[in-house]
């Protein structure tokens, strides 16, 4: 069953088939070859199991804060206190891109989410301002990476389900690599402008800052709200997600009045839309998952790995070109779903943190966001602006996609940097 099940995988994505169904198609070849062994209701079945869970319904809940929150004017005030903050700066265009997708990662929980949110106000206002389409477009794509490691983020949940990890650790533990990366991206994007002339945005003011900081404060509360509930004892990361929704829909509705009544069902359509998407990914990862586990390929790639367990630096440099491999080709959740109980064994005997070994494992898949043919955020940011070609997207972000890289390997050696602050709290 195992080389139908993979054979089957490459074939159908090589075929550039939807992932959630390459999955799904797979797993049901498989079962096949067995010869009648095994009946196909087990697909079903293990879909069920794998969607069968209270913690899963953060991910949707999640998705309809965040689409929430992006039409309900949050995204344009968060530019704007980013553009006080970081605008005086030479490429302050440049700078409060990537502020900004700091500022909205906190909010959103999406990468994709994320640069489209931000670079539909960014791109147009860089070009006007003479930035390379390229660069600008780029950049928002890079930047829009950081939308999955500063929390909330959806493939926080995932791992945390999968790997049976807490959740809140996962997200407090991401705060600091996710500032790591945007103040990278910040630093390039200093050097660059320096090199290229571009000139600061704006010439901020004391009472700028204070009238852009009290228009953006309730957007960023909400993580403020959702950490401080968690670690509270006043919720779940679960009900977190339920309260976020609550949060955006006032915000949206009666604090800002952007977000009209009329607009809801296209809101809730849109979440509905991606959630179900990511469901169906996890729910046919999981039946994939328990074909792989019957046939012991989790036991037998651990065995082949294990002389790597003795050694972690090692251990971790082979997972990471793995994992930066794999996402290139697979989805973000997909991959975590079935590479991180395959990794599990390997890491808890080389004792490598679960929650550092998150960051990692979700980093590595969010690099993948930057990397074709997968490359989501290379897409969104090509729609962004219909004069920059796929070709030139990537070679701008070549440089940017170094710099993350770079940092995965901070992240990887470094644990106390993605375990500072679960460890304080």
């Amino acid at each position: 069953m195992a080389n139908a099940l993979l054979l089957t995988f490459s074939l159908l994505v090589i075929a550039n088939v939807p992932i959630g169904i390459c999955l799904g198609l797979a797993t049901t070849v498989a079962l096949l070859s067995a010869g009648g062994k095994v009946p196909l209701i087990l697909v079903a079945q293990r879909m069920f199991t794998g969607l069968d869970s209270f913690p899963l319904l953060a991910i949707p809940l999640f998705m309809i804060a965040g689409k929430v929150m992006e039409r309900g004017g949050i995204s344009r005030r968060l530019v704007d206190l980013a553009a006080q903050v970081v605008g005086w700066l030479p490429g302050g265009f440049a700078m409060v891109s990537v502020l900004a997708c700091m500022f909205f990662a906190a909010i959103s929980g999406s990468a994709p989410a994320t640069v489209a949110a931000i670079g539909s106000i960014m791109v147009p206002a860089m070009v006007e301002a003479g930035y390379d389409r390229a660069f600008a477009a780029g950049l928002l794509a890079s930047a829009g990476t950081i939308g999955v490691i500063i929390p909330p983020s959806i493939p926080f949940v995932t791992y945390g389900i999968t790997m049976n990890t807490s959740i809140g650790d996962l997200f407090l533990a991401g705060f600091i690599p996710g500032t790591i990366m945007g103040l990278s991206l910040m630093i390039y994007s200093y050097y660059v402008a320096k090199k290229r002339g571009y000139q600061a945005s704006i010439k901020p003011t004391f009472k700028g800052f204070l009238t852009a900081f009290k228009d953006a404060i309730w957007g960023l509360l909400m993580p403020i709200i959702i950490l401080g509930g968690i670690y509270g004892g006043v919720f779940t990361p679960t009900e977190a997600a339920g309260i976020a929704c609550v949060y955006g829909l006032i915000v949206g509705l009666f604090v800002y009045r952007v977000l009209k009544f009329n607009e809801l069902p296209r809101v809730f359509y849109e979440a509905g839309v991606t959630s179900a998407m990511v469901m169906l990914i996890i729910a046919t990862a999981t039946a994939m998952g328990w074909v792989m586990t019957t046939e012991q390929v989790p036991t037998k790639l651990a065995q082949s790995m294990a002389p790597l367990a003795t050694n972690p630096v090692i251990l971790l440099l082979v997972i990471n070109i793995i994992l930066l491999i794999t996402g290139c080709l697979m989805e973000l959740n997909a991959a975590i779903v079935i590479l991180g109980p395959i990794f599990l064994p390997l890491v808890t005997k080389a004792n490598i943190d679960l929650i550092h070994f998150g960051i990692i494992m979700v980093v590595n898949m969010t690099i993948g966001l930057l990397t074709p043919p997968l490359g989501v955020n290379l897409f969104v940011a090509c729609g962004l602006d219909r004069l920059v070609t796929f070709n030139k997207l990537v070679k701008a972000v070549l440089p940017m996609l170094t710099i993350l890289i770079i940092n995965l390997m901070l992240f990887t050696y470094l644990p106390q940097l993605s375990l500072l602050l679960p460890k304080l709290l």
